[in-house]
């Protein structure tokens, strides 16, 4: 919304419509044609808003917003006093030739040459300021009320364009500058507002008439993260000291259990476990072991690729990946085919060696059972649990492509992957098959090795897949064993106790819990009396538990092997 056109400052001024003499007669008290009024309907909605002023020493003034300055004092002339009074509202109405005369007098055409004779028209004539061409704001002394500025008001449903819409110009943009920057400020104010509002209602944020115990608790709010973990860290490390040294450390009255109590509490707090799953797997530790081990399930598992050796050899792959900018060394005196990667500017899954069959992202937990398998050349062997086929192509290098390997997977479309690592890696001794392996010692049996990585609760493997935190209950641990000990028995079954060269079974999980491993092995011991366990040929490991909890397993289960990734990582 723009100043009046009569309120621009460039050049002579725009003829003022016939209405706009008719207001002016109307206040000083002239006679005129009421039907003077209606010749610009559309002129007539533009009208400016006037208040009242109180009276200031016989001058007119007109509030106008924005206005900076005020009109010349309007002198008057005549006998006829200039404002409203009762004795003017009783004077009798002139002629109408009175009225024509006027009219023509102050005709549009004849704005520039106004001149006016005659006594009673000398009475009746008004000074420049009411035309509005040299300032900004005109002030009416003869309405009553408090001198106040009010802005211009045009009417919303304006049929002519070209009138509602003023032009900018040099001496009006400041004020409408002005004007779009206050009604931002209160805008802003507004949303300001309505923001502590909804702050005060929720209790998310608090003003100055909160309280002292608001302001801390918004305080504490907004600096929760960092001091809380802080805070945790260095209470599960004053816990795991006392539990430690528990008889010198421990506070009085306070007992063990209350301070592991409180340890598992933090740790879930801290690390983001359940408490179900942190208890279980605090208590396969001493205290500070099982700090360690939680610390290393947060650190990822490093990068480890296994050499095809019937493509080619370790030396040779990694020269060639040397060259393509891959940092590596070979994982450990251990292993012969494995190589640890640290860097790499390529991608390794899709580097020429790769793609040729040269060698297979795999952890290097998982080259263990495989080597505790061991097998020979020309023997029959079944994996119960083969995909992705990391195992099974590892088999067929061992053997040299001799033999067979069944490959079995319960699961059709991660036999997909198994079938495309089998062709890329070169294994041509392997069959694929989809059965339940629970089903395989009447489908297939006679085999004189079985290999079975059997699905567990990933407990062991927490760095690869987080969710693991929060996903397992005691329901897993309940389902998971059971099933394990099936598969175990069937792996029992389906082998040949008569081989020349084998007869062996070998059982894996990636997890650590004792449900999945020990007391599912001790099972399969008692169902299966013809069975003995015997050395791994692994040169290191933990040995497994003989008792657990207030378990005890058959002395034999030492011999079984763990791997724990805060200490073989």
């Amino acid at each position: 919304m723009g100043v009046g056109r009569r309120m621009q400052k460039q050049g002579p001024p725009e003829p003022l419509s016939e209405e706009h003499f008719a207001n002016l007669k109307r206040k000083k008290g002239i006679p005129f044609d009421e039907t003077t009024t209606e010749v610009d309907t559309r002129r007539s909605k533009k009208q400016k808003i006037v208040k009242k002023q109180p009276k200031t020493s016989g001058s007119n003034t007109v509030a106008v917003k924005g206005a900076k300055k005020e009109v010349k004092e309007v002198k008057k002339t005549g006998t006829k006093p200039a404002h409203r009074s009762k004795e003017s509202k009783k004077a009798k109405e002139p002629s109408p030739d009175h009225d024509e005369e006027m009219d023509d007098e102050f005709g549009a055409s004849d704005l520039e040459d106004l001149d006016i004779d005659g006594d009673e028209m000398d009475v009746q004539k008004l000074g420049d300021d009411f035309l509005g061409t040299d300032d900004d704001s005109v002030y009416d002394s003869d309405q009553d009320g408090v001198a106040k500025k009010e802005a211009f008001v045009f009417s919303d449903d304006e049929d002519d364009e070209e009138d509602r819409e003023e032009k900018l110009t040099a001496a009006n943009i400041e004020g409408l500058s002005r004007k779009l920057d206050m009604q931002r400020e209160k805008e802003a104010e507004e949303n300001e507002a309505e923001l502590r509002d909804e702050a005060l209602q929720t209790n998310i944020a608090g003003g100055d008439d909160l309280g002292d115990d608001d302001d801390q608790l918004q305080t504490k709010t907004k600096t929760l993260l960092a001091p809380d973990l802080q805070m945790l860290r260095t209470r599960i490390t004053d816990a795991i000291r006392v539990l430690d040294d528990f008889a010198d450390s421990a506070e009085e009255g306070k007992s063990r259990a209350e301070y592991t109590s409180q340890l598992i509490k933090d740790i879930c707090a801290y690390y983001g476990y359940n408490e179900f799953l942190a208890e279980k797997l605090f208590n396969l530790f001493p205290p500070r072991e099982a700090f360690a081990f939680f610390e290393a399930n947060e650190s990822a598992r490093p990068i480890v690729i296994r050499t095809n050796t019937l493509r080619t050899h370790r030396r040779d792959l990694a020269q060639a990946l040397i060259n393509r900018g891959v940092t590596l060394e070979p994982v450990g005196k251990w292993s012969k085919v494995g190589l640890q990667v640290f860097d790499s500017n390529v991608p390794l899954g899709a580097t020429p060696e790769y793609l040729a069959g040269h060698y297979i992202l795999q952890a290097a937990s998982s080259f263990l059972p495989v080597m505790a398998l061991c097998p020979q050349e020309g023997e029959r062997v079944l994996d119960m649990a083969s995909a992705p086929g990391g195992k099974t192509t590892h088999m067929a290098a061992l053997m040299k492509n001799t033999g067979v390997i069944f490959a079995n997977d319960p699961s059709k479309q991660r036999a997909k992957g198994l079938i495309g690592n089998i062709h890329r890696l070169g294994a041509r001794n392997v069959i694929v098959c989809n059965y339940d392996a629970r089903e395989f010692p009447r489908v297939m049996g006679g085999f004189d090795r079985v290999l079975l990585d059997a699905p567990c609760s990933g407990t062991g493997v927490i760095a690869k897949d987080p969710s693991v935190k929060t996903n397992r209950d005691e329901k897993d641990f309940l389902q998971l064993p059971h099933l394990q000990k099936q598969l175990l028995l069937a792996a029992i079954d389906s082998v040949d106790h008569a081989s020349k060269t084998g007869g062996y079974v070998v059982y894996s999980t990636c997890s650590v819990a004792v449900e999945e491993n020990e007391q599912v092995v001790a099972y399969a011991l008692s169902r299966r009396p013809n069975v003995k366990l015997v050395e791994t040929g692994l040169a290191f490991g933990k040995e497994g538990f003989t008792s657990f909890m207030g378990k005890s397993f058959h002395p034999s289960l030492k011999l079984t092997r763990r791997y724990y990734p805060h200490l073989y990582n």
